[in-house]
């Protein structure tokens, strides 16, 4: 490993919880961090209070976090943290063209595919940031948790393998913990997958369908989320580690989950949040590139059909167990 990149000026682009969470993390791994926001009154916001009220309530912000809502001033880092929405990803990083230096990697902090083209977030930066390499990063991990600074592991892929170990080393530090990959494709596919599966697992637990229900349910959606990982050439291992099991674990049973508790509500019967969870728009393009692909997707199939209200969750649940039996693989 090099150290010819240190990573010492870190920016985070997207001030949501998580991208304060982000930030901090990074702080305390001992980098310089610029926090942007798009809206300039919660910048000013941000740095008259030192702390993200409006999404990351009673939590400081770091004392090397410095907030703008000026993109130039991102033209000095070393690295950026993409947390933009997954459906948003390819405007903003179009948007940071025109401050991003060559070379300077763009590390995406977003669990899904694309809608409306299908595309995995990855590929999609690369498109809009040629000669920027594209990182991931993925695992089980809560906004809170990290911000507060309690224990949390999670992966960052680069094709690069040199450039996955330097971003680790750079962001790793007190109780963030971070593990490096070459498995770009395995480590995206995780988070995005993983998002549908935690509706049907909300689901499950919205309906009363009870504990032992809902660990089958989270078992047959891994078998799931390999199959289509497989088919895309993502890595095993990498599928049974954070990225993959590691993150449909914590996301299939809490409520801290803006996915778990979209199914909740749907499963319950009650009118959806306003804002929809990420595995709402990435469940139809999940499920249409499995088909094209022939990977069998029960569970998944079944979250965007009631997601997109052609089937009741009752009517999602009774089709699932009538499938024919089979052998369990």
């Amino acid at each position: 490993m090099t150290d010819s990149v240190p990573f010492q000026r870190i920016g985070v682009v997207g001030a949501g919880a998580w991208g304060t969470a982000l930030a901090n993390a990074a702080a305390r791994a001992g980098r310089d961090v610029i926090l942007w926001a798009r809206d300039p009154e919660h910048a000013a916001q941000m740095s008259a209070t030192r702390a993200n009220e409006r999404r990351l309530a009673g939590v400081p912000l770091e004392p090397a976090v410095r907030p703008t809502a000026d993109l130039a001033d991102l033209g000095d880092a070393d690295a950026i943290l993409l947390v933009a929405p997954a459906q948003a990803v390819r405007s903003v990083a179009g948007a940071l063209a025109p401050a991003l230096g060559a070379g300077v990697p763009v590390v995406n902090c977003a669990k899904g595919i694309e809608r409306d083209t299908r595309a995995f977030l990855s590929d999609a930066i690369a498109a809009v940031l040629p000669g920027r390499p594209a990182a991931v990063l993925s695992g089980p991990s809560f906004a809170e948790d990290v911000a507060r600074g309690l224990p949390t592991a999670v992966t960052i892929a680069a094709l690069d393998e040199d450039l996955a170990q330097r971003l680790c080393a750079a962001l790793s530090g007190g109780a963030f913990r971070l593990y490096h990959s070459t498995d770009v494709r395995g480590v995206e596919i995780g988070g995005a997958a993983k998002n549908v599966l935690a509706i049907a697992a909300g689901v499950c637990v919205g309906m009363g369908l009870g504990a032992s229900a809902q660990a089958a349910l989270v078992a047959r959606g891994f078998a799931e989320l390999r199959r289509f990982a497989r088919a895309w050439g993502g890595r095993d291992d990498t599928l049974m580690g954070l990225s993959g099991l590691g993150d449909l674990v914590l996301t299939c049973g809490s409520a801290q989950s803006r996915n778990f508790a979209l199914g909740l509500a749907l499963g319950r019967g009650e009118q959806p949040p306003a804002k929809l969870a990420e595995g709402a728009f990435t469940a139809s393009a999940l499920v249409a590139m499995a088909r094209e692909r022939g990977v069998e997707m029960p569970i998944s199939e079944a979250v965007e059909a009631v997601v997109e209200g052609r089937v009741s969750a009752s009517q999602a649940v009774d089709a699932l167990l009538a499938r024919p039996r089979k052998p369990e693989a």
